[in-house]
Order: structure tokens, then C-alpha cells, then sequence
């Protein structure tokens, strides 16, 4: 009778359920565009593109800046420079509070990230702006590290650029914040007049005082596809003229269209088009001092 015998144990009885689970959290991303499911590591390669409807999901500033630089080697500059609270202010939670959560749920000392490297071979100072510290907002840490980031061009004989992505100007600092936009501007003309290029990449969102002073300052103004791009919002447009705004209003396209922006173009090909100005713009430069 041992023939009918099971002397191992079955094979359900090996492994708990828990092991036969295949675990995919964290392995797909939904598009919220076209609502197609993404491997996580495609949409990585892909620079954060969706590959099936080119949907731009939101870029860090270091991946921005390790994306631009030649093998994504660059100096960060100024990190020591970052927020105060001058005005003492609280709503919600004091201003200091917050400045320290932003810095705990981004990993980033400030809304900005600037270096300094090579790109295609020429000089490059560039600042990214990110979304989440404080909504990208501009205060006056954010105001010194552009202003130093241009001053260090105009030493060294650079270009700049800046990929901005801000709601604007950032509250709880008041008046010292607004004084940034100027303070931006001046180091941008001493640029203008020493000849030497700044290139604007305007990213989703580019709202507020930032749209309204440096990222539309740029002597090339680059977009990226379908970026929300202007200074106030388009419901408070609406709300204000109490008209229905035309489709697509305040989108990178539309700004296009309108000569707000110079061109639109794709992330995935962002690095060759900068290089491919800088070769045109830097060695202009040159011939020029000569």
C-alpha cells in the first residue's frame, strides 16, 4: 500500500501565499494623459516622457541638471545659500516650519539648484527650479543664487541658462521676494551688455513674478510641450475679464503661436538643442570679442 503513500509534503504546503505573490507596486506608473499603464524604468530612460502620447511628467532640478551637463558632471554652486524668515511670518505654521518640511520631503536646500560645467564642450552656468520646495517659489535665496549664477558667467565669460518651474514670487518673504525680479533683471542686462547668451526654459508650471521678470528675459525662450506658462492663472483670467478663455490658452503651443516663445521642444531632445545654440551663440561670442 506504500505506492499510494505521499511521503513529501505538497507543493502548496513549500510556500505561503505571501512568497507566491507577485508584488508590481512601484513597477508601473499611470499617464495621467492618455491613462496608459508605463514601466517605471522606461519612463526613466525616457526622461520622464510618456513614450506613448509624450506627455511631460514633472523633472527634479538635479535630474535637469545632470540631464544637461556633458556625462552629467557639474559643480553645484551656492548650496549654503538658503531661506531666513525676516518678516517673523506665520499662517498656518510659522514660515520656518515649512521651509524645514520642504527641505525634508525634497531633499533639496532651496527651490533652486545651481552649477556650473561644460556643455557640448562651452562654459555653462544653469539654475533648475523645482516644484517641490515651497511650489518652486522665488524668495530671496532664490534671487541670490540666479543673481550669483549670472555674476559667475559674466567672471568667467559663461552662458546661462535656467529651466524655471514656479508658481512666482513667494509670500511669506512679502516685498523682499518682489525685489528678486528686479534684482534678477539688472544681472541679466550687465549680461545683455557683456554679449553673452542666456537661454530661458520655461517648464510646467512657469507662473507668477518668474514668468514676470528672468524667464522671459532669455535671448532664446524655449518651452517645454504643453507647459502651463503665464503670470497669473486661467481661472482668475476668466474670473477677471469674465470671458471664456480660447482652448489651449497660456500652453506652451499657444504661446508659440502668439511669438510669446521662440520654440517648442521635447525634453528627450532639450540637450541637443541647447548645444546646438551654444555652438552658434558662444562661438558668435567669441568672434565677437575678438
Amino acid at each position: 500500500m506504500s505506492w499510494f503513500r505521499r511521503d513529501k509534503p505538497k507543493i502548496e504546503d513549500q510556500n505561503d501565499d505571501e512568497e507566491r505573490t507577485v508584488k508590481t507596486e512601484g513597477i508601473f506608473v499611470k499617464c495621467p494623459e492618455c491613462e496608459n499603464p508605463l514601466y517605471k524604468r522606461e519612463l526613466t530612460e525616457s526622461l520622464q516622457v510618456c513614450t506613448h502620447c509624450d506627455h511631460h511628467f514633472r523633472f527634479s532640478a538635479r535630474e535637469r541638471l545632470e540631464m544637461l551637463f556633458d556625462d552629467g558632471k557639474y559643480e553645484e554652486l551656492d548650496a549654503e545659500v538658503t531661506s531666513g524668515d525676516p518678516l517673523g511670518f506665520v499662517d498656518t505654521k510659522p514660515y520656518k516650519d515649512r521651509i524645514e518640511q520642504a527641505k525634508a520631503s525634497s531633499g533639496l536646500p532651496e527651490a533652486i539648484i545651481s552649477g556650473k560645467g561644460n556643455v557640448a564642450g562651452h562654459l555653462v552656468y544653469a539654475g533648475a527650479m523645482d516644484m517641490s520646495f515651497i511650489g518652486g517659489s522665488m524668495g530671496s535665496a532664490v534671487g541670490e543664487k540666479i543673481t550669483r549664477l549670472i555674476e559667475g558667467a559674466l567672471k568667467d565669460r559663461g552662458a546661462v541658462i535656467i529651466f524655471s518651474a514656479s508658481g512666482g514670487a513667494r509670500m511669506q518673504e512679502g516685498t523682499l521676494s518682489l525685489m528678486q525680479m528686479a534684482k534678477i533683471s539688472a544681472a541679466l542686462a550687465r549680461l545683455h551688455e557683456a554679449r553673452l547668451p542666456f537661454i530661458s526654459v520655461l517648464t510646467d508650471p512657469t507662473t507668477g513674478g518668474v514668468t514676470a521678470s528672468f524667464a522671459m528675459l532669455g535671448d532664446v525662450i524655449i518651452a517645454e510641450p504643453k507647459a502651463l506658462i503665464g503670470f497669473a492663472g486661467p481661472r482668475v483670467i476668466e474670473q477677471t475679464i469674465r470671458q471664456k478663455l480660447p482652448k489651449g490658452f497660456q500652453r506652451s503651443e499657444f504661446l508659440l503661436e502668439h511669438g510669446m516663445v521662440d520654440m517648442v521642444v521635447d525634453r528627450r531632445k532639450m540637450r541637443e538643442t541647447l548645444a546646438r545654440m551654444l555652438d552658434f551663440m558662444m562661438n558668435a561670442k567669441a568672434e565677437a570679442a575678438r
